[in-house]
């Protein structure tokens, strides 16, 4: 009897041990388990039973296994078919941003992901996503995707019958005839009641109504009344304000502390410099008065703020020629006309009929071909083609269509823009999002 038990005993281990072997030798391996799992979700991808598929495509990237990636990118398209239906796009997102955070990253995912942030009106995502991917790949695609799309634009609501150059933050707007300060993306906080305002600068501007100039807060209170007698004045800048008075200008601080050297005419302070006429002849003054540049020219290139002078360099003329020079020195070649740097490197310069861009040190950076230009602010320029104005980037491409009857410089990510309704405001999407430019 027992040894009958024993004999039945190892018959049974042998059954088992050859179960296990039959089961281990038909156990499919991970490689094996997830392609399966794909051919089963390309049956439903042809019959475009998405709804059925993505489920099996889960279990297929659960496992890791060769075809992970292959599973991974079906999902997507799984989910981009049902992307409206709840939790999807949730789980479209997560997938992206796991292949992303990958140590083999490939700049095909970012270009996804970007692309179908911007379709989802999403910008603050997109552009994140693409400075990331640029910086991670160093991808000539993703980057040319970037400059396609950073210059996207959206059209205030605001309309004016005349603005001022940008100052900073802020510009000078006119309606009806009358005065006001907004902000840089047309949005007014000093109404329109002035006969004249200056540049608002370090938390006062200078206005004029009713025949009396006084400064005034952003909130409008009055800060300081000029009770000297003057019919005109500039623009405020580093605690300075041109006044004229009994037919010369003085210099006077913002609360109207009027300095004594006269002049036939100084502009506004920028990077401490600003230009003044003496004695019928152009030179450049800093703010204690001193010449910096001898007053022996026929002139000096200022903008529409009178401001003429940023790094170091001012464009002076003499005859019917623009010279440029930098920390008083001059350089570089004679052009028929020019626009003041900026507070980034490219001037505008005219020669041979047309404008085109130079460096500070006088090399030319964008070649002459456009019709009228202004000098750059935050990466752009505005430019004249034919009979419109559009904006260049500093690679020299056309970025914003010349449409706009007249243009101005960017400034704090928006720029006005004169069309058939009157001056607007353009706003970069990039900027308005948050994202910086």
């Amino acid at each position: 009897m027992k040894r009958t038990n024993r004999l039945l005993l190892l018959l049974a281990l042998i059954v088992v041990f050859v179960i296990s072997w039959v089961v281990v030798l038909g156990a499919k391996s991970p490689d094996e388990k997830q392609a399966e799992l794909i051919g089963q979700a390309t049956d439903y991808f042809n019959d475009e039973i998405y709804v059925l598929a993505a489920p099996i495509l889960e279990e297929a990237v659960g496992y890791n296994a060769s075809h992970t990636l292959e599973a991974e990118n079906m999902l997507k398209r799984a989910y981009l078919q049902m992307i409206d239906q709840r939790g999807v796009r949730r789980d479209y997102i997560a997938l992206l941003e796991k292949q992303m955070n990958r140590s083999d990253y490939k700049p095909e995912v970012f270009i996804e992901a970007a692309e179908f942030y911007l379709s989802s009106s999403k910008y603050i995502e997109a552009y994140a996503v693409l400075k990331d991917g640029i910086a991670k790949t160093q991808s000539g695609e993703l980057t040319a995707l970037y400059e396609n799309t950073r210059y996207e634009y959206r059209m205030g609501y605001e309309i004016y019958d005349d603005v001022t150059q940008t100052a900073g933050a802020t510009i000078g707007v006119c309606r009806d005839g009358l005065w006001g300060i907004a902000f840089s993306d047309g949005e007014l906080f000093i109404p329109c009641e002035y006969d004249k305002v200056s540049t608002f600068r370090d938390g006062r501007a200078v206005v004029k109504k009713g025949g009396v100039i006084y400064a005034i807060d952003r909130y409008n209170n009055r800060l300081a009344l000029l009770k000297k007698n003057a019919s005109d004045f500039g623009n405020y800048a580093n605690n300075r304000i041109p006044l004229l008075i009994d037919g010369k200008w003085y210099r006077a601080t913002g609360d109207f502390g009027i300095g004594d050297t006269a002049y036939d005419w100084v502009g506004t302070l920028r990077g401490g410099r600003a230009a003044a006429l003496i004695e019928g002849k152009w030179g450049v003054v800093d703010i204690s008065a001193n010449l910096v540049i001898p007053a022996e020219y026929d002139g000096v290139i200022i903008d529409e703020l009178g401001q003429s002078y940023a790094r170091g360099a001012v464009f002076m003329k003499q005859g019917n020629s623009v010279y440029l020079f930098v920390d008083g020195v001059q350089i570089g070649e004679a052009y028929e006309d020019a626009a003041p740097f900026g507070d980034e490197g490219y001037a505008a310069v005219k020669k041979g009929g047309k404008w085109g861009f130079i460096d500070i040190s006088g090399e030319v950076v964008i070649d002459f071909r456009f019709d009228e230009a202004l000098s750059f602010g935050q990466h752009l320029a505005a430019v004249k083609q034919d009979d419109f104005w559009g904006y260049v980037s500093m690679y020299g491409e056309i970025v914003i269509e010349p449409t706009f009857i007249q243009a101005k410089s960017f400034a704090d990510g928006s720029a006005p823009v004169l069309t058939e309704r009157g001056w607007q405001f353009i706003t970069l999407l990039e900027y308005r999002t948050g994202g910086g430019l």
